[in-house]
């Protein structure tokens, strides 16, 4: 991959929690009660997620969020400064808790269940306030855990300055078609392609967004279309144990690599390798890498 001079400017307009997760020998059914072996405490939040991985691969980021106005909220900011990212957007609220996520883990499957509290509190007002960076941005990233007006809005002053938006589309709902149309690039999971675009079938899905749609798997795959064949790019291990948090790592990576001028089949590959060290490590923060971790 190789580097530009400048340092990517990225802005990252999204959630951030605080997330319990719950280890178990198997998820729960309904009505039951299961035994946790351990439980452990991360830094998460898909927004939070991206502004620290962009941030250890060498981006200015600047996170546009909302917290609660207590000590998870505190402790949010606080981890943000603590990895170089500009905090001087995030709004504090007294209407709402800190954003929170409780995640079971069973045999390297995860199911996960989100408060998003203050996150629902972060408004089209609260992302003016940080327009005057949009014309000096190189992209914006965004996710689905704020409300949609939010992200639509997002997308408008994005537009308005000709910036390139990249969204992972999670947790999955269906997105306007401004913002189909506008989004330069979309990262969606295989599973949830018929709840964002309204058609389950991955390859017609692809065809209709050549070189702006990916499709990621558990198995650390991306599918994409380039407008002339469907291209596929896999990097999986035996200790892939934990799967939180890698379409963000991905995100992350493929948002770094295309900032620094690289081709579209580049970015993906770096953005798998990127998500590929998350699922070495436990929290969807912890493993996220740095640009001098990994093969350039």
């Amino acid at each position: 991959m190789k580097l530009s001079s400048e340092q990517p400017k990225i802005i990252v307009v999204g959630s951030s929690s605080i997330d319990l997760v719950l280890l178990t020998a198997r998820h729960p059914q309904p009505n039951e009660t299961v035994m946790a072996s351990k439980a452990d405490r991360f830094f998460g939040g898909k927004g939070a997620n991206q502004a620290v991985g962009t941030a250890r691969l060498g981006a200015i980021v600047y996170f546009v969020g909302c917290v609660g106005m207590d000590p998870l909220g505190k402790q949010v900011i606080g981890n943000l400064v603590n990895e170089g990212v500009n905090v001087g957007f995030i709004h504090e609220t007294e209407r709402a808790d800190t954003g929170t996520a409780y995640v079971t883990s069973a045999g390297g499957k995860n199911a996960i269940v989100v408060v998003p509290a203050a996150n629902y509190c972060l408004k089209p007002e609260h992302i003016n306030r940080a327009e005057k960076y949009f014309e000096s941005a190189d992209l914006i990233l965004l996710q689905l855990e704020i409300p949609m007006d939010t992200v639509e809005h997002t997308v408008q002053l994005a537009k308005r300055y000709g910036k390139k938006v990249l969204i992972y589309a999670a947790p999955a709902m269906k997105l306007s078609e401004e913002v189909l149309e506008y989004a330069s690039f979309i990262v969606a999971k295989s599973s949830e392609l018929s709840l964002i675009f309204g058609e389950a079938n991955r390859e017609h899905v692809l065809r209709n967004f050549p070189n702006k749609v990916f499709v990621r798997d558990d198995t650390n795959s991306t599918t994409y279309f380039n407008g002339s064949e469907m291209k596929y790019y896999r990097n999986d291990h035996d200790d892939m144990l934990y799967k939180i948090g890698m379409g963000d790592a991905f995100t992350s990576g493929f948002a770094v690599a295309y900032c620094h001028g690289n081709p579209i089949e580049v970015c993906v590959k770096f953005g798998t390798d990127v998500s590929l060290k998350v699922a070495k490590n436990k929290g969807s923060q912890g493993g996220l890498p740095y640009l001098a971790d990994l093969v350039l």
